[in-house]
This record gives C-alpha cells, structure tokens and sequence, in this order.
C-alpha cells in the first residue's frame, strides 16, 4: 500500500514537473508580448496567485465612507482623472491603453469585480497587482482617496450619461489633444491665425 502511494506521488510530480515545463517551452517560444490573449492555463493561475495575494484581514476591511452624492462625485472624479486612461469612464477596461496591456483590465461592472468586497477592492488600489498593469496608487495608512474609489466602482453599472460627459472634462489630455482643443476654440472664438 505504501509503495503504491509512494509510486503515485512521484508520478503525480513527474507529471506537474512535465506539465510545468512544457508550459515554460510553450510560453517562451511564443513570448510574453501582451498584444495576444494568454493560453487559459496561464490566465486561470494569474487570477488565482493574485486573490491569493491579498491579505485576509484587507478582505474583511469595511469602507469608512458612506455612498452620499457627495462621496460619490469625489470618487468619479478622481476615477476620471487616475483611472479611466486604462479603464475607461465607464469601466469597460475599453481604452486605447488598456487594450494594450496584460491582463486586459477589467470590465468592472461586471460580476468578477462587483463580487469582491470593499476591503479587496481597496487593496487592489492602494497596493496594485504585481506582474500586471495595475500600480499602487495608495498613500500610506489610511487613504480616503482609495475608499471614495470602491465606493465610484459599485457606482459603475448606475453611470449615468450626464456623470460620463462631466468625467470627460476631467479626463487627462495629451499635449496634442490641449493643442488641438485650443485651436478649435480660437476658432470658434473668430481668431482663427491659421488662415491666409
């Protein structure tokens, strides 16, 4: 019986230590580029290791801040200006960054990050995810900007179009956009230097 058993184990670990390195092989010779989806083994243990990482005490963190109007518009407003480049204003993950980042960034709105508690949430901001995309934007200790965050994402799924186009005003811009953005308004303004 225990020579069986014996047997087993060493089988079991010649196939996980096979599987292992055929995946290494496989990943080398295709790359690490994020421009192509994962093999779904690869992205089955990405999200497993990352819940893994978060502290069982952050998971049971409760969010000091009520949802009042108040809280709300401060956490969408500094989602439009840290968070939607990657994740978009509506949370759709669908930005010409986040499109080109691995792991894609979620679509928040849906159950995968409904379901997380506040306490994962906010570490999931404060701390960031290692091997991803996602930075730590937190302060040390307490940070009431990371909590207004969790408490914009349960927002998400009720966005209204009139908080979506007051959150593009807060949108970051590039040179090129501001540039771009003040020439239409000279324009629009009759001072239009650019003509003959």
């Amino acid at each position: 019986m225990l020579r069986r058993l014996g047997f087993l184990l060493i089988a079991g670990f010649a196939l996980l230590g096979t599987l292992v390195l055929l995946g290494a092989v496989l990943a080398v010779r295709r790359g690490f580029g994020s421009r192509e989806a994962p093999p779904a083994w690869e992205a089955f243990l990405a999200k497993r290791i990352y819940r893994l990482s978060i502290p069982e005490e952050a998971r049971r963190q409760e969010n000091p801040f009520p949802p009042t109007p108040d809280w709300l518009r401060q956490g969408r407003e500094h989602y439009a200006d840290h968070c939607a480049q990657c994740h978009a204003n509506n949370g759709s993950g669908a930005t010409e960054m986040g499109k080109n980042l691995y792991p894609r960034p979620p679509d928040m709105r849906k159950e995968a990050t409904q379901r997380l508690t506040d306490g994962e949430l906010y570490y999931i901001i404060h701390n960031g995810i290692r091997l991803t995309g996602m930075p730590a934007w937190g302060e040390e200790g307490h940070d009431a900007e990371s909590w207004k965050l969790v408490l914009f994402l349960r927002h998400l799924s009720k966005l209204t179009r009139e908080e979506e186009r007051e959150m593009e005003k807060l949108n970051p811009k590039s040179p090129k956009e501001r540039a771009e953005e003040q020439e239409e308004e000279r324009f629009l303004e009759g001072d239009d230097k650019s003509s003959p």
